[in-house]
């Protein structure tokens, strides 16, 4: 037994406990890359966030990003997952398709849909002409831009929550449905009155984790809205900014301007938003984990 617990212990102090004690610990210095001392500033890196408009922008786009791909993205991979659920022995093709771009890598699927988005030859502008309606900017455009990105995520995402929802219809007993049917209830009530009440522990599950990683979106964000990063022409994020989020700004001062104590104090301030919007959406569902 000991055998057992003692790495697990020692890989959970080693790569979570001391990885967060140290970021907290540095977000109180005025460490600055490579320099060896790191002076005690206080909390010195809090105020300049909360005075930084730049921070403020990405706080804001950050939960914009989750409004827009949260919603869309579960009500999508319901449908789905009921759909697929349905599809009889086309059930496990149907759900290897749509689980396909999670395994692939998000550099590459990324990249592919920067070109999609593409102003001038990219496939959805190519449709637009087709239907006789005027091209768009898409990333090249402060408005539409952080909703591209938003709708790469999505369909990322989609495979993942839409085996969630499928594990979870599946344990539903059948005999709900037999008792619904025998009390005369449509498709729709019977959706309603118990496949919805009866997901309700998937639906925490999945929330949490939706919002966990909307909140730390970086990847899509770095790939899609970046270019000539080698030569600073235009770092990720824009344009002006309409990409900004939380931690592609602590890279960007970070890594980038190796003002690593303000990085440490941006990873802090968005743990605490994570663990509050975690503690709400778990007592707002009221889930039971013991059934």
């Amino acid at each position: 037994m000991v055998v057992v617990v003692v790495p697990l212990v020692l890989s959970f102090l080693l790569f979570w406990i001391y990885p967060i004690a140290a970021a907290f610990v540095n977000s109180f210095t005025d460490w600055q890359g490579f320099v060896g001392t790191r002076p005690f500033v206080g909390l010195e890196n809090y105020a300049r966030a909360a005075a930084d408009p730049i921070f403020r922008q990405s706080l804001l786009n950050t939960f914009v990003f989750v409004a827009i791909s949260l919603p869309t993205g579960i009500a999508s991979a319901l449908v789905l997952a009921l759909l697929v659920n349905a599809a009889g022995r086309m059930k496990e093709i149907f759900r290897v398709i749509y689980f396909l771009p999670v395994v692939s890598s998000t550099i590459a699927t990324a990249f592919v849909w920067r070109y999609l988005f593409q102003p001038q030859l990219g496939i959805f502008n190519q449709i637009l002409q087709f239907l006789h309606l005027p091209a768009q900017r898409w990333l090249l455009s402060p408005d539409q831009a952080l909703a591209c990105v938003a709708l790469y995520a999505i369909w990322q995402g989609l495979g993942y929550t839409m085996v969630l929802f499928m594990a979870g219809l599946t344990t539903i007993d059948s005999s709900y449905y037999d008792a619904a049917k025998v009390d005369g209830a449509g498709k729709w009530q019977v959706f309603r009155k118990v496949t919805l009440p009866l997901l309700r522990p998937t639906f925490a599950f999945v929330l949490v984790t939706n919002v966990i990683n909307g909140l730390q979106i970086f990847a899509p964000i770095y790939v899609m809205t970046a270019s000539g990063m080698t030569s600073g022409e235009s770092p990720p994020g824009g344009p002006a900014n309409s990409t900004m989020v939380i931690v592609v700004y602590q890279w960007l001062m970070a890594f980038r301007e190796l003002q690593l104590g303000y990085g440490a104090a941006m990873g802090v301030i968005l743990l605490f938003i994570i663990l509050a919007l975690t503690l709400l959406q778990l007592r707002w569902l009221r889930t039971r984990w013991d059934y």
